[in-house]
């Protein structure tokens, strides 16, 4: 006995689709009305939940989203119904809350819902998430004319990886289609659910879909912190569409997440959000949320620029800080420098993210580059970010070799040493060292010959044949007597013994005899048409 979706009925689990066929009037078990262990409610969730969006509560009440679907992974709830009718990607969020709700949005502010105390307990950055895709900035993936937003429209939403940084809207995104699509929404993070949570929720989505017909869609938060294993699990139940899958990644998912899970689901990457973005978003909120802060003129046009161009393309950090402003603005005494004074700046730099590596590889590219100012710019970020000193140091032993070379063959001593007051020194000081290093690297002339010339030999090496060539028995060493008999090292001309060491002696196998791998010229033969007016 399962308890209907729609109208809460009881009904025999073969009876439910022609229950529901029979709009909800046929096969209903009233006899066993009390008794009845609903399917789709648990004791615990009395009545439809309220909130736009998941929002925490206690561990023991299931929360859920806008389509009643369970956050936590526990049995979810039905929705009430009021309308069939599906929201529109443009429909403002009052009128899909009164859809989904039953009121009216032209109905007067007393009759509507009240904002419960925890949604205004939640921090502006949360309160002023768009809730359609025309309030989303910066993302032509969503406009009007986006791919994305296209296969919203058209409900042929597929399971995919939302790729971006920090506070471009990837979370955003997700809630907005579950409420254009009309889906069951569940949202799991990564850090705190396990392959038995997830397991779980697939078995309800089948469930779900067998029954009422209803996709289930799963939002993965971080889901690039799931190991590869972890993420098998979801393999089976996307393949089949028992689920859709929307995971988002600060990180670049070709390296953190499998390569089974890529290939069944869409890669769309969210551009950063420009300083004109972020400043729109900031003016929305002031006009949405200012009345209730009442803030003072402190809080004008130039203000908002400023933590715009402070946030760096993250929406959520200038929201905070907009809210930090306002409030420090209702003192009195505050001035517009003391509210300066009191944003913290935090670099935007993960040591293990491609933060790590795409700005070491931007200063490596500088020094080769002989550019000093940006090789330092990128060397002060890195340090300014907690980097390791000695990984720097390490590089620059690296950079010595590569692409300095035999120009200037006193660079690599320069770079050891480097590395070696680095590591005895240790920070702050040794940023000192490193930025001596950093600029003499960067003024040196460059040759990558003997870089190329190793490059030649080891692509040699993938000839057929030309790995296991025979060792000439002249360069042999003979260390037993044996070897001796067997003629190691017997027509070997060592080389000190003639004028200027010049002999006429095979070192190469007889195969590559006259074969060449270290090439004349320092550098390449290539010219840049675009040199010409540069600097």
């Amino acid at each position: 006995m399962v308890s209907c979706p729609i109208c809460g009925k009881p009904v025999k689990q073969t009876k439910i689709n022609a229950h529901i066929d029979s709009g909800c009037e046929a096969f209903v078990d009233e006899a066993n009305s009390p008794q009845v262990a609903s399917f789709f409610r648990t004791p615990s969730s009395k009545k439809p939940p309220q909130a736009p969006f998941p929002t925490k509560v206690e561990k023991q009440q299931p929360q859920y989203s806008t389509n009643g679907a369970s956050t936590d992974g526990s049995t979810p709830a039905p929705p009430t119904p009021t309308s069939n009718k599906r929201p529109s990607p443009n429909q403002s969020f009052e009128a899909i809350t009164a859809q989904t709700q039953g009121t009216h949005p032209d109905e007067p502010p007393s009759k509507r819902p009240k904002s419960t105390a925890a949604q205004r307990a939640q921090p502006l950055a949360e309160r002023m998430r768009p809730r359609t895709l025309d309030e989303v900035q910066g993302q032509d993936l969503v406009g009007s004319s986006g791919v994305l937003r296209g296969l919203i429209e058209s409900d042929r939403v597929p399971s995919m990886i939302l790729w971006g940084s920090a506070g471009t809207g990837k979370t955003t995104i997700a809630r907005v289609i579950a409420n254009i699509v009309g889906s069951r929404f569940v949202e799991i993070n990564s850090t705190s659910s396990g392959i038995a949570e997830c397991k779980k929720l697939f078995a309800e989505a089948k469930s779900e879909l067998g029954l009422t017909g209803r996709k289930t869609i799963i939002f993965c938060d971080e889901i690039h912190r799931f190991s590869k294993s972890q993420q098998d699990v979801f393999l089976g139940p996307v393949e089949a569409g028992t689920v859709t899958l929307i995971g988002a990644t600060t990180e670049n998912p070709s390296f953190k997440v499998q390569n089974a899970l890529l290939s069944r689901c869409r890669t769309f990457t969210l551009a950063k959000l420009t300083t004109e973005n972020v400043t729109a978003i900031l003016k929305r909120a002031l006009d949405v949320e200012g009345p209730n802060y009442n803030p003072s003129d402190l809080v004008d046009e130039e203000l908002i620029n400023y933590l715009a161009a402070f946030g760096e393309g993250d929406a959520r950090t200038a929201l905070n800080l907009l809210e930090l402003a306002m409030d420090l603005s209702r003192r009195p005494e505050t001035t517009k420098e003391n509210v300066k004074a009191a944003l913290t700046k935090t670099l935007v730099y993960d040591r293990a993210g491609d933060q790590h590596y795409d700005t070491i590889s931007a200063f490596h590219k500088s020094v080769r580059g002989s550019d000093p100012h940006a090789a330092l710019y990128y060397l002060a970020r890195m340090l300014q970010s907690g980097e390791d000193a000695l990984y720097i140091a390490r590089r620059m032993v690296v950079i010595a070799s590569e692409d300095i070379g035999l120009a200037d063959n006193s660079m690599l001593t320069l770079a050891a040493s480097t590395y070696t007051a680095a590591e005895k020194i240790g920070m702050p000081e040794a940023r000192i060292n490193l930025a001596h290093c950093a600029v003499a690297l960067a003024l040196s002339k460059k040759s990558t010959r003997a870089y190329r010339g190793l490059s030649n030999a080891m692509a040699a090496l993938k000839e057929p044949g030309i790995a296991g060539l025979p060792i000439p028995v002249h360069l042999r060493n003979a260390p037993t007597r044996l070897m001796k008999e067997m003629g190691y090292g017997k027509e070997y001309k060592y080389n000190p013994n003639y004028v200027d060491g010049k002999v006429k002696q095979q070192y190469l196998p007889e195969e590559l005899k006259g074969s060449t791998f270290l090439e004349d010229r320092d550098l390449g033969t290539e010219v840049d048409e675009e040199l010409d007016g540069w600097g």
